[in-house]
């Protein structure tokens, strides 16, 4: 179940939601077919939860919102960025254990 602190991003909010945070942002690229998305959701929860109030965690569906992901080159998924200032300072392919997730977003603090 999606924690309500998970946000949402598309194609058309990605500069005022992303770019232009005034705190990281931690961007889960997912399709609804990608099995390996969807055992990454509830570590995307977790951390949405855990970060509330500190950074934005979220994530975009690229069947639905393909623009902003061709641009960044993402070329499978799962892809999680975390962006910081309007630039994206880490990249990270695959499944990953949810505290290199964490990392990411404190080093990005």
């Amino acid at each position: 179940m999606a924690s309500d602190a998970v946000m949402t991003f598309t194609d058309q909010d990605w500069d005022s939601d992303v770019l232009q945070s005034d705190v990281p942002v931690l961007v889960d690229f997912w399709a609804e077919w990608c099995q390996p998305c969807k055992m990454l959701g509830p570590t995307i929860d977790e951390l949405a939860a855990d970060y509330d109030g500190k950074a934005k965690v979220g994530k975009m569906n690229i069947d639905d919102h393909k623009q902003i992901a061709a641009s960044l080159g993402v070329m499978s998924i799962p892809t999680v960025m975390v962006f910081k200032g309007g630039e994206m300072v880490k990249n990270l392919v695959g499944i990953n254990p949810k505290q290199t997730y964490a990392e990411a977003l404190d080093d990005a603090m």
